[in-house]
């Protein structure tokens, strides 16, 4: 039986797909190696896992359906990762219509084939960005999240509330992980902590919003593939507990669950460009500036159902996670 990841040449689809064979998993993977961001570092991504045994990849986009349904037509899937999805707050402003494309279209393009293939679990990615400009902190699976401000996180609140709506009707297990700003070896170049280390390096200026006020869960790499991994073994299941007079965002009477993925432990984002700066023993010149349109001024994850339902919490510190990330960043970018 198979495994598929969506995605799989993305930073947590790497990351996923390598703990997935290394357990001895089939897996495919797709990912449509678009160019939001340099496709090199996708397909550097990529040669990390062709010619894994096991492993096999296919370039696809999930917003093709024809080529979607094909590919379920010629594997035999069990269990999907879906991972694939157009990021990035800011993005969304300027480029809303791939929004809808990848992350809409997209997704029920994945749930349709599910409910054809009926796949024994769906685990999507959704974000910590749906909990909008909620103040109560740490965030908790429980909150209303029905305020979006921004498009991408607008689509991730969709994206639960379809899966919410296939399991109901087709009672297919779909597990939703918002995930805390990971971070780490192979990441994203069009996240801050990337492009931090890319300016410092060159000695060029970094622009630090909000005059570095804010303050974000960020989450290593490894601590977000044990909670993916960990929900994919553990398929959702009714809440035979659940009270119809008090709805839990993250709970339902159908085979349907929402996690949150984060560190649980925010850091200001001026402590998390000092972390950088040492890691990389030198200093950020900082261009300061307000904030920007779809931003939040904080986020901060409560794992507690998380851990509660696979006993996976996070374990990797901020030094250790960034020592790591910069000692990749140096060595990758050496060879090139």
């Amino acid at each position: 039986m198979t495994v598929l990841v969506t995605g799989a040449a993305g930073f947590i689809g790497l990351h996923t797909c390598q703990r997935l064979l290394a357990r001895g998993e089939q897996v495919l993977g797709i990912d449509s190696l678009n160019d939001y961001y340099d496709p090199t570092l996708k397909r550097d991504r990529l040669a990390l896992l062709e010619g894994s045994p096991g492993f096999r990849f296919q370039q696809l986009d999930v917003a093709n359906r024809s080529g979607l349904e094909a590919l379920f037509s010629q594997h035999q899937i069990d269990r999907i990762v879906h991972l694939a999805a157009q990021a990035g707050v800011r993005y969304s402003i300027t480029h809303p219509h791939a929004y809808g494309e990848a992350n809409l279209t997209g997704f029920l393009n994945v749930l349709e084939c599910a409910r054809q293939a009926k796949v024994r679990h769906l685990v999507y990615a959704s974000s910590s960005s749906v909990y909008g400009g909620n103040e109560k902190m740490p965030f908790s699976e429980a909150d209303a999240v029905d305020h979006p401000v921004s498009l991408y996180a607008a689509t991730k609140k969709a994206n639960e509330v379809m899966a919410h709506t296939y399991s109901h009707l087709y009672r297919i297990p779909t597990t939703g992980l918002r995930f805390f700003t990971v971070y780490g070896p192979w990441g994203r170049p069009d996240m801050a902590y990337f492009s931090f280390t890319k300016a410092i390096l060159e000695g060029k200026p970094i622009q630090v919003f909000n005059e570095g006020r804010m303050k974000r869960d960020f989450t290593y790499i490894d601590d977000i593939v044990d909670g993916v991994v960990a929900t994919l073994d553990r398929p959702a299941e009714p809440d035979n507990g659940f009270d119809g007079l008090k709805p839990h965002p993250g709970r339902s009477r159908a085979p349907y669950r929402v996690f949150n993925i984060g560190n649980q432990d925010p850091v200001q984002l001026g402590e998390f460009i000092a972390t950088i700066e040492a890691a990389l023993g030198k200093d950020a010149i900082k261009q300061m500036l307000p904030m920007q349109p779809g931003d939040v001024v904080a986020t901060y994850a409560d794992v507690t159902a998380l851990k509660a339902w696979t006993g996976v919490s996070p374990k990797t510190s901020l030094r250790e996670g960034i020592g790591k990330f910069a000692a990749w960043y140096r060595s990758y970018y050496a060879q090139r």
